[in-house]
């Protein structure tokens, strides 16, 4: 699949209490076409996400309040939001740390300090496979009304 249709059509959300990590991470998605949406704390990420659905959250674990783990599982309980994928973004690397995140709904795992290839690679994959998931659904539905 085309990274240009990918990405044209693709919003992301960065939720992350760090302006510079927010700033970076921005600025490298932005430059790959793809729209992006910031949010320093869990509250801001809510109201984000109900004003305009992200294809794709990258989600910080240490932030104050509610934390990243935290976030991720209200998301994954929400019918709305549950099939959002949420890619981890942490300086934590301990295998524990990674597992609790998959454990909590998330689809992937980067550890910071990030490279940018792997991020881009990452956000591609999984916009690749949400595109998929949708045109399967979509073909689903068609051989259903064909019976």
């Amino acid at each position: 699949m085309n990274q240009d249709i990918i990405s044209s059509h693709s919003n992301l959300l960065i939720v992350d209490d760090e302006p510079d990590n927010i700033r970076v991470l921005s600025a490298l998605l932005n430059q790959q076409g793809y729209y992006v949406r910031k949010a320093i704390n869990a509250p801001m990420a809510m109201i984000a996400i109900e004003s305009l659905k992200p294809d794709v959250i990258l989600l910080d674990i240490r932030m104050p309040g509610v934390n990243g783990y935290e976030l991720c599982r209200q998301l994954k309980s929400n019918l709305e939001t549950h099939e959002i994928p949420i890619i981890f973004i942490s300086a934590l690397n301990q295998i524990e740390d990674i597992m609790q995140a998959f454990s909590a709904g998330g689809v992937d795992y980067i550890t910071k300090p990030f490279k940018v290839d792997e991020v881009l690679a990452r956000v591609k994959n999984q916009l690749t496979i949400c595109n998929l998931k949708k045109k399967l659904m979509e073909q689903n539905q068609q051989l259903l009304q064909q019976n």
